[in-house]
This record gives C-alpha cells, structure tokens and sequence, in this order.
C-alpha cells in the first residue's frame, strides 16, 4: 500500500517528537529505535525511510526541542525572574521529556564526543536573553554565563538526587540566590 506524501511528512514529524521527548527523557544512548518506532506503532525498518542515521534523528529532534522550549519560555517568561522561576520549578523538574534539552543532553553528547551546533545556538541564545535583561555592565556577560550554568547546574543535580527535600532545596535556593542576584542588578 501506498501512502502519500502528506503521511510521510506526518509520520518523520512524529517521530521527530517522539524522539525528541524519549532522548529528553531518558538519554540518546538509552532509546534504542526498536523502541522508539514500537512506540509509534511503527516498524524498526521503516525508519531508514525517513532519517539516514539515528545521529540525524539526534540533531533533528534536539532542534525540535529547542524550538519547543523556545515557544514555551516565550509564553511563560516575561522577565528574567519568572525565567528562573519557571525553569527551577518542580513542574520542570518533574517533566524532563519537555522540559530544557541540555540537562539531558549535553553531558551524554560531549561523553560520546559529538557536540551539537544545536546546543551551542540554544547556550548562545539562552545567555543573550539572560544578558539582555541584565542592566548593562562590563560583567553583564559573565553574570549571565553564571547565572545559567546554575541554572541548568541545579535542575540537572535536582533531577538526580533520590531524596525530595534535598532535589527542592537544590532548586528553591538556587532559584532564590539567582531572583535575589537579578532583581539586584536591575536595582543597581
């Protein structure tokens, strides 16, 4: 049976989603594409006809992520606060399969040597937003290179420590420090 070019189209974007929110959630090394295309009711064979290496489906459903998150923080954050606050949150604690990419993602790519031009765009992007609501100084870059790495520092540690109290700690001090350090600078 043949299927149109629509379908195509509509299945390579479900997986590109699937994929997207597994390797979010469980790491690119622990989603095999047997499982993955199973998920979508979708045989392993079939998807060679839509990627040509599962590295291809890497940089594409990261892409898809970011652009994702980027739509989601637009919404969500107006002003550097409710960024922070919206980012150490339990609800994006809770949620990695999409939530921000790179506390799943950067460790496992740099360990297998393959960074993404993706995540150096998002980095890139995430620090100038941050910047930008800085007022302006000649340490407006350095504050926010910090301000992130703690920010994407303690979700990741939140996410991997077994006891609640210390994951919420790890987030609501931080996220009080960095709302404390933003609203000081905006004052200053």
């Amino acid at each position: 049976m043949r299927y149109s070019e629509d379908h195509k189209a509509k299945t390579h974007q479900r997986i590109i989603e699937e994929a997207a929110r597994l390797f979010r959630q469980d790491g690119v090394g622990a989603t095999g594409l047997q499982p993955l295309m199973k998920t979508l009711g979708l045989t392993h064979g079939g998807f060679y006809a839509h990627f040509k290496s599962k590295d291809e489906l890497v940089e594409k459903a990261l892409g898809h992520a970011v652009e994702r998150l980027n739509t989601s923080l637009a919404i969500q954050s107006q002003s550097l606060p409710a960024f922070i606050k919206y980012y150490l949150s339990s609800a994006h604690r809770a949620d990695p399969g999409t939530g921000c990419p790179l506390t799943t993602l950067c460790a496992e790519l740099g360990q297998r040597g393959q960074p993404s031009e993706i995540t150096d765009s998002m980095v890139n992007n995430r620090l100038a937003m941050i910047e930008a609501a800085l007022p302006e100084d000649e340490h407006a870059d350095e504050q926010a290179v910090l301000m992130f790495s703690a920010m994407v520092g303690a979700l990741l540690l939140s996410r991997s420590v077994s006891d609640p109290a210390l994951s919420d700690r790890l987030l609501k001090t931080t996220r009080k420090l960095l709302i404390e350090q933003a609203e000081a600078s905006v004052e200053a």
